[in-house]
């Protein structure tokens, strides 16, 4: 993996800037269709989901007051599970994306939604949708694409600590809400330029904090006291649940953007960067995950990776409808759709975290001159 402007196969070099301009051009019309005819099959969808949740969070809960039984344990885990894995991807991820806010609901609202997590919603959107979204997949950039904890690119300098970085992935993973937390208020860079007691970032970490109390108060103190004589079981059965859901979203934000395939950007491509080039860098920096309906619903539609960075505030169930229409839009335009099974997806992407754990082999590439995004010699 190396920044898409040193390859000798360069996978755009047969791009000019008046292809990739078109390309940009297809995909507003995409995206105008959509617009255009959202209406009440997306306002059921989107309501039909969060009742489903709420309804099987509420249901499993009580099961577990009867926790005691291994029975019930396991039933109310189970469902306990799935619905914070709806709660976090399918819902709060993409209402904070304002995926929903043409509806004009209070109550499905980016403005107003808060979610099961730690990280708190305005912080998130802060991280995630400003910044993510716009620097997808650019070294140095987007601190998404490796937590801001990870080596993820060839070109990066190798030291010593990065040997340590697939343990880190693994612990990242099974409390990932508190890893995303804590990129949010960017807890790294603060500790590294020794800025903990600025105004700003005192804020940030108080709001954190009060986040954390009412999670840990809701799971593992009222719910678990609910229980009675199932106090003890009820909790390992909330741990397990949110042990799950973090390993979950892991897998599936990993899949998106660091699977073999996807392309990484140097900081200087997005320099003047156009809308077309924007489109293209979103197409390149993402990969999707084949698979059923209830796949695509368990993730998020985040299975949709690709569709989700070109349109990230679109309908969520739109993305599988409007798949084929870009990926004929690849095929055009000799780019690779980069997607297969979860299994794959989860493999390709450790491999890369271990892979890029380890010194560069000197063998390995054959760097060439750094340039931007559209081929030299592009108009």
């Amino acid at each position: 993996m190396t920044v898409i402007q040193k390859k000798a196969d360069n996978p755009i070099a047969h791009l000019s800037a008046e292809d990739i301009e078109i390309i940009g051009k297809e995909l507003d019309a995409i995206r105008d269709r959509v617009i255009a005819d959202r209406g009440e099959r997306d306002a059921r969808y989107i309501r039909t989901v969060i009742k489903t949740q709420r309804t099987l969070e509420i249901s499993s809960r009580a099961v577990l007051l009867f926790s005691l039984f291994p029975p019930a344990w396991i039933v109310g885990t189970a469902g306990l599970t799935i619905a914070k894995i709806l709660d976090n991807m399918e819902i709060g991820h993409n209402v904070l994306h304002g995926q929903w806010d043409w509806m004009r609901d209070p109550k499905i609202h980016s403005t107003t939604w808060d979610w099961d997590h730690v990280s708190p919603a305005d912080q998130w959107k802060q991280s995630h949708n400003e910044l993510h979204h716009r620097f997808t997949n650019v070294v140095g950039k987007d601190n998404d694409l490796g937590y801001g904890i990870m080596r993820v690119d060839e070109d990066q300098p190798w030291h010593p600590m990065h040997l340590g970085q697939p343990v880190w992935n693994l612990l990242n993973a099974a409390f990932f809400e508190y890893g995303i937390a804590a990129y949010d208020m960017e807890l790294g860079d603060h500790l590294k330029q020794k800025r903990l007691k600025e105004p700003a970032f005192r804020a940030k970490a108080k709001a954190v904090g009060r986040k954390i109390r009412k999670q840990v108060l809701k799971d593992y103190v009222v719910h678990p006291l609910l229980s009675g004589p199932s106090f003890l079981s009820t909790l390992a059965a909330t741990f397990t649940a949110n042990l799950i859901r973090n390993v979950w979203s892991h897998s599936v934000i990993m899949c998106g953007h660091f699977p073999s395939g996807v392309e990484t950007f140097e900081k200087t491509s997005i320099e003047g960067e156009t809308r077309g080039e924007w489109y293209l860098r979103q197409m390149l920096g993402s990969a999707n995950i084949s698979g059923p309906r209830l796949l695509h619903i368990m993730t998020g539609n985040l299975s949709f990776q690709i569709e989700h960075h070109l349109f990230p505030d679109l309908p969520s169930n739109r993305y599988q409808e409007i798949a084929p229409q870009v990926r004929a839009l690849f095929d055009r335009y000799g780019l690779r759709y980069t997607t297969g099974p979860l299994p794959k997806q989860v493999a390709s992407a450790w491999w890369k975290v271990i892979r890029l754990s380890l010194p560069n082999r000197r063998d390995r590439r054959q760097p060439v001159a750094p340039g931007p995004l559209v081929p030299s010699g592009a108009a």
